[in-house]
């Protein structure tokens, strides 16, 4: 600037491009403190002037070449020749041609370009009328615009319009000022990259300066100029719109964007109140066809109106008022916004297919769609027009069905604790996420101290998103995508094949290998043919889950029918462990074993859940499954080894699962009460060991055996080594000839006898008794004791003996156990019940309840489904890790340094928009007032009827008595006397 030279400006725009490219937050603090400490009138008064020199240039180069086309076009009318009109050259020596980015257009004859100019306007109607040449749905920008276009286009003609367009691009891409305004623009841009409020506002005012420069204003008016607005001609783009000046256009959306976002509402007031009627420039650049350059390059027409469409979306961006967008309904019509976003479906759809959506694909017909229908859903909240045409072609419409399906929406609370409504489009990566994640995810998510479950889910977000990650990478691979696609489908198969495996186990076995097939399991085994053969045919109409069952059914009997019963098991053994092993590949496939970047993303992390690679191979889930597949190889050994596999249904089933956690969850209090009974066992032991040992005398059935005789005594011994019984009183003798007494049993060659044995000869052997027969025996160990005499000396104390056995044992401790037991299962239920209900009626992220919604203009299921959706809480934490940082809006810039921070305050927290704004709303205020006041006078209108009914009863009470009165004081001669007189009866009278 100080060195007043060009060049030097110049390079040191590009300096300073290239110092802030990517949003670089120091440098811009930098620039910042330089400008606020510095006096900056001479650089921005150079910025200034550059754009000023550009616009002049522009609006000259548009009057020169149309003083040459008066000319040219008089020449064609005297000579009476269309090919008398020769092109005017451009002025040359005028204007310095330095470096220049843009090369001279492309031109056509001016015949084609007449042709397309007026094909252009048989194909646009709404344009046809030059001398009111507008933008689609709004009005003429200016007078002077408006004269322009008449004296060009009425008076010379068709031929003669494009020749001053072509004469002014030519002019216009040659002067190296209007080249160097896309720099300079850029380095606007990027001043304000990542949203810096204090550059947007400083680049509107510069509140230290002598004089201040408006550069909002400066590059809205080059948009106007650069579209052809100094021509008047923004109702017909084409003509001045071409491949060489789209970067220079494109980038004055881009840096009116980030003028706007943030959001700054300073700029955006600025550039819809300004003269040249901005928000009209930019709805043209989206509304209007710009023919023929779609014709040859429809990926930059396709860039320019995605522009112009975000570029809106930033004006409109966290305005609490409707002052933008009432300004951009009255300038759109609802049914061509919504064509345009179909017309950009259909594009699309042939070649991807409608559903290979990406984000930042600029470039792509269905991106722009999503952008145009995106800004029809934040306008539809002040047009009910436009709400209910989107919600009459919702359903009937597959591009408005599609767009539907990829865009939510959120609520998040702002930094001013105010809420805001975000509306954003699903990136593709998130319809990889599996229902059963869903599932899981809401089950176990629990709510902190607050009762909020955001914090556990917001813990859950990366698992969530790796687990995205790689069922993306699992479609790469078609085959094993699905098998892991059908892994509900593996697991229901292999339980049922493993219920119909131990079915023919019971029913068969041991087998009989001698018989082959009969003519009856002929029979069965041709009708289940047949019945096979309906079954896929059925399955191939109408594909259901039943139909595999039927046909599965079929193929069993075949099987036992026409095989034997051990070949048939063999083979649904096979088919078993065939199953069981793709169903181990579908669950490794869905956790991400596959995916060579789990790992690298798992090592490091904090929050995922055990599902992920680094606790996979340590999780319950794994060792079952392997276990699993043991066990279906342990059943080739031997059938019964099937058996295990119907424990399967415990893991299947949560209500079983309650009753084994109800066992475990309560675990030590289980043991500990066990112990306790274990220690009262003993004790009662030892005192039936010393004082009722005869007492435990029990019948026994003793069969014959071929081995040696084995003396009860000496199994203990081999037990007990250290132990000796033979030092006991009671023991008995054991001789191989004449057999045990008392204590002992010999099992000798002979038929099966009863004999009474001895039970409590040693401690030992005593603890076994009580343990086994008492407990076992409801009425304890009483039961299988010796019954007394009344008359024995010991009939007391064996009395109190069995009753404190009773008590103890029976009734309290073993129903301590049972009610730890049942309690728990009670608690795990009613938990259970619980968590639904809380699922049922509570909000997911704000966990308001359902009873808030009550007489609300927005139901409880549209609030959780629409408003606080969680998955969609999801997606957009998503989209902020897929898109790229400089193009994030205000709001996500907000969510990403949030997110960044770990901090959860940008949730909404027991508020809604939908109940703020019924409770804020002046209209809704004074609806219940006035609801109110009607509800007064009604109970006051029936409170007076009461009081008026009560006093027109008394009154009629009142005249009856007084007629009664007048009547006893009036005798009949009196009345009589009276009547022919004329005057009134005394009765007439007072009634």
């Amino acid at each position: 600037v100080n060195a007043r030279s060009e060049d030097t400006f110049l390079e040191s725009i590009r300096l300073g491009i290239q110092l802030l490219d990517g949003g670089n937050r120091m440098v811009q603090s930098s620039f910042y403190r330089l400008f606020s400490e510095q006096s900056s009138d001479k650089f921005f008064s150079e910025i200034f002037n550059h754009m000023q020199e550009a616009q002049k240039e522009i609006k000259s180069s548009y009057t020169v070449s149309a003083a040459d086309a008066h000319r040219s076009a008089a020449a064609h009318h005297a000579l009476g020749s269309p090919d008398a009109i020769s092109r005017p050259n451009s002025r040359s020596n005028s204007v310095s041609r330095s470096t220049s980015t843009y090369s001279v257009a492309a031109v056509t004859p001016t015949e084609e370009r007449g042709k397309t100019f007026e094909s252009a306007l048989s194909a646009n109607p709404s344009t046809a009328s030059t001398t009111t040449s507008t933008p689609i749905g709004s009005r003429s920008l200016s007078p002077a615009s408006s004269s322009a276009n008449i004296d060009v286009t009425s008076e010379l003609g068709m031929d003669a319009t494009a020749a001053v367009v072509e004469m002014s691009e030519s002019n216009m891409l040659d002067s190296a000022c209007v080249a160097n305004m896309q720099s300079i623009l850029r380095f606007l841009q990027l001043l304000c990259e990542t949203h810096n409020n204090n550059l947007q506002n400083f680049i509107r005012k510069q509140h230290n300066a002598r004089s201040s420069y408006n550069l909002v204003n400066e590059t809205l008016q080059f948009l106007y100029y650069v579209c052809g607005g100094a021509a008047g001609g923004m109702g017909l783009l084409g003509l001045y719109i071409n491949e060489h000046n789209v970067p220079l256009i494109n980038q004055c959306l881009e840096t009116l964007t980030e003028y706007c976002q943030g959001p700054c509402h300073e700029n955006q007031t600025a550039i819809a109140n300004h003269d040249s009627n901005g928000i009209d420039i930019i709805i043209a650049l989206m509304m209007n066809e710009i023919s023929p350059l779609q014709d040859r390059h429809m990926d930059l027409v396709l860039q320019l109106k995605s522009n112009a469409s975000k570029c809106l979306l930033a004006i409109m961006e966290s305005r609490q008022d409707t002052t933008m967008a009432d300004r951009i309904i009255q300038r759109i019509q609802p049914s061509q916004l919504l064509d345009l976003c179909k017309q950009a479906f259909l594009e699309d759809h042939d070649d991807q297919g409608g559903e290979e959506y990406e984000i930042g694909l600029e470039a792509s017909p269905i991106n722009v769609g999503h952008n145009l229908y995106i800004l029809a859903h934040q306008l539809s909240k002040h047009s009910k027009e436009l709400q209910m045409a989107i919600r009459a072609q919702r359903d009937g419409d597959d591009g408005m069905s599609f767009y539907q399906k990829h865009t939510a929406q959120i609520e998040i609370v702002r930094e001013d604790r105010k809420m805001e409504q975000i509306v954003f489009p699903v990136p593709t990566i998130c319809k990889y996420l599996t229902d059963d994640s869903k599932e899981k995810v809401r089950n176990s998510v629990e709510p902190d101290n607050q009762g909020s479950k955001v914090p556990a889910f917001a813990n859950r977000v990366e698992g969530l998103f790796l687990e995205m990650k790689w069922q993306k990478n699992l479609k790469d691979r078609p085959y094993l995508f699905k098998i892991c696609q059908h892994e509900n489908f593996w697991s229901t198969f292999s339980f049922h094949i493993a219920v119909v495996v131990n079915v023919l186990v019971a029913i068969f076995y041991p087998f009989n290998h001698d018989h082959g097939p009969t003519s009856a399991s002929l029979v069965v085994a041709t009708a289940c043919f047949f019945i096979m053969i309906c079954s896929v045919y059925s399955m191939y109409m109408y594909p259901t889950f039943q139909g595999y069952r039927a046909i599965s059914t079929c193929v069993i009997f075949q099987l036992v029918c026409l095989l034997d019963e051990t070949s048939a098991l063999y083979i649904l053994g096979a088919i078993q462990l065939v199953n069981r092993v793709v169903y181990f590949i579908a669950f490794l496939g869905n956790h991400g074993v596959f995916y060579k970047e789990t790992l690298k993303s798992t090592s490091d992390n904090n929050g995922l859940a055990a599902g992920t690679p680094n606790g996979l191979w340590t999780s319950f889930d794994f060792t079952y499954h392997v276990g699993y597949i043991v066990v279906c190889v342990l059943g080739f050994i031997h059938v019964f080894f099937y058996s295990l596999l119907l424990f399967d249904l415990l893991f299947r089933e949560e209500t079983l699962l309650n009753v084994i956690r109800s066992t475990t969850k309560n675990g030590r209090s289980i043991l500990l009460t066990g112990v306790l009974a274990l220690i009262l066992i003993y004790g009662f032991s030892i005192v039936g060991y010393v004082l009722f040992q005869d007492d435990f005398s029990m019948e026994v059935t003793t069969c014959p055996d071929d081995d040696a005789p084995i003396h009860i005594n000496d199994w203990l011994r081999y037990i007990l080594p250290y132990g000796s019984p033979s030092d006991s009183s009671s023991e008995g003798t054991c001789d191989a000839k004449t057999g045990c007494t008392d204590s002992s049993v010999v099992i000798a060659d002979g038929e099966c006898e009863a004999v009474k044995e001895a039970r409590c000869s040693t401690l030992l052997m005593c603890i076994i008794t009580v343990l086994d027969q008492g407990i076992r025996h409801g009425g304890g160990i009483g039961e299988v004791m010796r019954p007394l005499s009344v008359m024995e000396a010991t009939f007391g104390l064996r009395l109190l003996y069995d009753l404190l056995f009773y008590f103890i044992i029976i009734i309290i401790v073993l129903n301590l156990i049972f009610g730890v037991i049942i309690d728990t299962f009670a608690d795990l239920r009613s938990e259970k019940q619980e968590k639904e209900t809380l699922l049922k009626n509570t909000c997911f992220i704000c966990g308001l309840d359902r009873k808030a919604f009550d007489n609300r203009d927005v139901a409880f299921e549209e609030h959780t489904d629409v408003e606080h959706n969680p998955w969609n809480y999801l997606y957009f934490i998503v989209l902020l890790k897929v898109k790229d940082p400089t193009e994030f809006t205000g709001p996500e810039s907000y969510v990403a340094n949030m997110l960044k921070d770990n901090m959860r305050d940008w949730f909404p927290r027991m508020r809604a928009m939908s109940l703020h704004v019924e409770e804020t709303d002046p209209e809704h205020f004074e609806l219940r007032s006035l609801q109110g006041q009607l509800v007064k006078t009604v109970e006051l209108v029936t409170l007076l009827s009461g009081q008026l009914n009560e006093l027109k009863d008394k009154m009629m009470e009142q005249r009856k008595q007084m007629h009664r009165t007048s009547l006893l004081h009036s005798g009949p001669f009196n009345i009589q006397a009276q009547h022919p007189s004329g005057s009134p009866s005394t009765a007439m009278s007072t009634s």
